[in-house]
């Protein structure tokens, strides 16, 4: 399905999809519901389900005594594609993570999503836990996002992670990979982050999705340094407007990105969350209005605490 939708032959239409979380454990769905139906009018070529790894969580137990416990706390992302799927017949994909997961959590994943007729993935590393000062492989996972992709296509050619062959292989995956417009955090310089996505582009990936950037500029550098190096598959914008105070120090830092001057000047002059979003919106919309001038396939959202903006901007642009 990824090379039905990212494929040759697109209409010129600029694509809308957007990503969200399995809700909290014990949320329930009506919120996460609530979202798809706010931005499913904008005919989303697919949904993203974002997948979280358990963490140690402490629990005072009894005096001064505490307990040190894993939780997951948004589980569940498989079940959520199967009822994004059947409730609004639009393509999910979830993600498959190498944090927290050991192959054989990967190869039920696998068979499960097959089981469901899920066959598109977004294969990711995933982020260190919180208590980790790096990035620690879990003990029979891996380190790297290029393992994973490896044993997703043995998988595809009908091995088991051990080595044995399946008797009746099911349908192949497809799957799209992370970019990064200003540099993946731990990659030494850009052009060795590129040759990496060159690398996951050979293994077969279908489309490349961008961590979140507000500056086109960083975006299109990007793009054109990869397809120098011989990158061809889409690179599909991934975007999030600010919408809170707390967001204008909290985000640069968390997702390793820069805010233009102009933009950081505006948001300077914000009092509110209000302030804040409005011109989060504007800056978005005219964000989106430039990449799609420079002909990208499609836009990516992440909702997190941004949905009512997105449905502005998507108002405004398609």
């Amino acid at each position: 399905m990824l090379s039905q939708i990212y494929g040759t032959g697109q209409d010129g239409h600029t694509g809308f999809s957007f990503e969200v979380l399995p809700p909290l454990k014990g949320t329930g769905t009506q919120q996460l519901f609530h979202t798809i139906d706010v931005l499913a009018p904008f005919a989303p070529r697919h949904i993203n389900i974002t997948t979280h790894r358990a963490e140690y969580v402490y629990r005072q137990i009894e005096g001064d005594l505490v307990e040190r416990r894993r939780l997951r706390r948004r589980p569940g992302t498989i079940a959520i594609a199967a009822a994004i799927q059947q409730r609004w017949g639009v393509t999910v994909i979830p993600h498959i993570v190498c944090a927290g997961s050991t192959q054989q959590d990967i190869e039920y994943a696998l068979l499960d999503l097959q089981f469901l007729g899920i066959t598109d993935v977004f294969l990711l590393r995933g982020d260190k836990a919180r208590e980790e000062a790096r990035y620690e492989p879990t003990p029979g996972g891996y380190t790297h996002a290029l393992e994973l992709i490896d044993q997703v296509n043995a998988f595809n050619s009908g091995r088991f992670a051990d080595g044995t062959e399946m008797r009746a292989p099911g349908a192949p995956f497809e799957f799209g990979v992370a970019a990064y417009p200003e540099k993946h955090e731990e990659a030494p310089n850009m052009d060795s982050d590129i040759q990496v996505l060159l690398e996951k582009q050979r293994r077969g990936a279908a489309v490349a999705i961008t961590q979140i950037f507000y500056d086109n500029d960083r975006y299109i550098d990007f793009c054109r340094r990869a397809r120098a190096a011989g990158v061809t598959i889409p690179i599909v914008p991934g975007l999030k407007p600010l919408t809170k105070l707390t967001q204008i120090t909290t985000v640069p830092k968390t997702f390793r990105c820069d805010l233009p001057q102009p933009l950081y000047a505006e948001l300077q002059r914000c009092r509110t969350d209000a302030d804040v979003s409005r011109v989060g919106v504007e800056w978005a919309v005219e964000q989106c209005r430039e990449l799609m001038r420079y002909g990208v396939p499609s836009l990516h959202f992440y909702t997190l605490s941004a949905v009512d903006s997105i449905r502005q901007i998507a108002e405004q642009i398609y």
